[in-house]
């Protein structure tokens, strides 16, 4: 989750080069070309990784160059979950023939999840994304208070949500299934903001990167932070995951990830898409 962000230059040559991996530490990195930082990314994941552009694209070029290698951008379809695609795209591969990457971006940080899966490292987080609504302003007021108070009005209005999501999920299930008939599905975010606009919906609930990138110009819509407590995740870290036994890698793509943040090269990168990074 994702490549005009990835031609980010970090800034004068003479400090990019200051900041490279000397050869002798390049070399020993678990790398699947010597020279190469084979990344994956979500495919048709707007803004994060779309048509060789997106955020995530963006950071992966960044890193590399950080560690003085050449980006290899992997686009590839979510699998049915993610444990899935960390099969198919960091550990093992995909039994289509997909070689396995030797990152892969946009991966929650998160101690279950990461136990679930100790085929890899899940590290370097960059960004926390929380789950927003986006509303009509004349038509929904400020989401407050427990679900039944937040989203009674979606008893009456329409409000749309990409389908087979977390948001959809959510929706679905809340208050008992009684705001199912009011629910629209979207093949995307960005189809979803697109009918708010044309007064379909009254609101999108979508992870907050998704709907800023969606909606750059606002009008008479508003952006607000989801956190009721019915909902059981309304904000994670993403980060990166590598295999298990690539220690050197992993740590080189951490620090590489804190000098981008303290340069402020990651705020430059999001904020190029329409997105406001948030600090892990």
């Amino acid at each position: 989750m994702r490549s005009e962000r990835r031609h980010f230059l970090l800034a004068a040559g003479a400090l990019l080069a200051g900041t490279m991996l000397p050869a002798r530490a390049v070399a020993q990195l678990e790398l699947q070309q010597a020279d190469t930082l084979r990344i994956a990314v979500y495919a048709d994941f707007a803004p994060y990784s779309a048509r060789g552009k997106g955020i995530d694209i963006a950071v992966g070029q960044a890193l590399a160059e950080r560690l003085g290698l050449r980006a290899e951008i992997v686009q590839f379809a979510a699998d049915e979950d993610m444990n899935d695609d960390l099969r198919n795209m960091v550990w093992r591969g995909h039994y289509l023939g997909t070689r396995p990457a030797d990152v892969m971006m946009h991966v929650p940080v998160d101690a279950q999840f990461a136990a679930r899966n100790d085929k890899v490292q899940i590290i370097a987080p960059y960004h926390r994304e929380t789950m927003a609504l986006a509303r009509d302003a004349g038509r929904v007021s400020l989401p407050a208070g427990s679900a039944a108070n937040a989203l009674e009005v979606f008893t009456r209005e329409k409000i749309g949500a990409e389908v087979d999501t977390h948001a959809s999920d959510f929706l679905l299930n809340v208050l008992n299934g009684r705001l199912r008939g009011n629910i629209v599905h979207f093949r995307s975010v960005a189809d979803a903001a697109a009918a708010m606009t044309r007064g379909e919906v009254s609101a999108v609930l979508a992870p907050r990167g998704q709907l800023e990138a969606a909606l750059p110009e606002r009008g008479r819509f508003e952006l607000d932070a989801l956190a009721i407590p019915e909902m059981r995740v309304s904000a994670w870290p993403l980060g990166m995951a590598v295999k298990a036994e690539s220690r050197e890698l992993a740590a080189a793509l951490t620090s590489a990830i804190a000098e981008l943040q303290s340069s402020g090269e990651l705020g430059r990168i999001f904020a190029a898409h329409g997105v406001t990074h948030q600090s892990p």
